[in-house]
């Protein structure tokens, strides 16, 4: 029999935030979900195009859940197309590109579909071929490596109107 050497594995929780420097993505809300297997971004406005012989994609990203504020712009080589199953049991295909992922101080190359995840929970999806070997998944906590800062809210109190109401009325 034989015995494996235990590896000790930097931990992270079922969501994260991750930059994806490669596409100009500052912050992003990851699911992490070891029961997928690709990696799939929100994409939207796709259009593929030729650069020196390659295959390119050009599309938006709205990285802030619930919203299309913020949306970046980027493009990325087509690696190839794949066909992919999703949730509910459809496949289509998508294009896969390659980005640059940052999580706890760590930056790797990983493989991620383009997809429309607006209707989605989170706008972008980290299969387990994305953080196989590099890390452990806790099911039960989140955001291992940190929230970004946000952006006070100023409460700007009732709105009052200049001009008195009723005024010369008796």
């Amino acid at each position: 029999m034989v015995k494996k050497r235990k590896i000790e594995l930097p931990v992270i929780g079922w969501r994260e935030w991750v930059k994806l420097p490669s596409l100009g993505v500052d912050k992003i809300k990851v699911k992490v979900d070891s029961g997928a297997r690709s990696s799939s971004i929100q994409a939207v406005n796709l259009k593929t195009f030729d650069r020196d012989g390659e295959q390119w994609v050009r599309f938006k990203i709205h990285p802030i859940q619930r919203s299309s504020k913020g949306t970046i712009d980027a493009e990325a080589r087509v690696l190839e197309f794949r066909s992919i199953k999703s949730s509910n049991g459809i496949s289509k295909v998508r294009p896969v590109i390659l980005a640059n992922i940052e999580l706890l101080g760590q930056v790797w190359e990983v493989e991620l579909t383009l997809a429309s995840r607006d209707n989605m929970g989170f706008r972008m999806l980290l299969g387990r071929e994305a953080f196989k070997d590099r890390f452990m998944v806790d099911g039960g906590r989140s955001y291992y490596g940190g929230r970004p800062d946000r952006k006070k809210k100023v409460h700007r109190g009732p709105k009052i109107d200049s001009e008195p109401q009723n005024q010369g009325k008796l």
